[in-house]
């Protein structure tokens, strides 16, 4: 069984890498690509998807010279687990007080009560 990241190193342009990463698609790559350009020792950063039959894309990420290619997609990734870590405790915990509270409003858009507006009396359009 292969490895689930492949690293070719460019021979044409310094401090440049080429990572295979095998079974994913745009949904890590564009992450990863956005996190890796966020550095300031990135020249370059972009990804391809060859063919949406292949479960692949390919990285190509070029640095300044400060850190290696593989130095900086490892700390981009690192930074990416602990962005969706946070943001997936801060949604958890948003969901948890919704399930609490259990004083929430059965109409949240405020089409009822005081001040509401009165939208007719008869049969709604999706009424049939």
């Amino acid at each position: 069984m292969g490895h689930s990241v492949e690293v070719t190193e460019d021979t044409k342009i310094p401090n440049a890498a080429t990572f295979k990463i095998v079974k994913q698609d745009h949904t890590l790559g564009n992450m990863v690509r956005a996190q890796v350009l966020s550095m300031p020792q990135v020249l370059f950063a972009g990804y391809k998807v060859p063919h949406p039959l292949h479960p692949y894309f390919l990285l190509k990420i070029q640095t300044d010279g400060t850190m290696t290619p593989q130095a900086v997609l490892e700390q981009a990734c690192t930074k990416l687990i602990a962005t969706i870590s946070s943001l997936e405790a801060k949604f958890k915990r948003e969901f948890s007080f919704k399930t609490t509270e259990g004083n929430v409003p059965e109409d949240p858009y405020g089409t009822t009560g005081a001040g509401a507006q009165s939208w007719g009396t008869g049969k709604d359009y999706l009424d049939f």
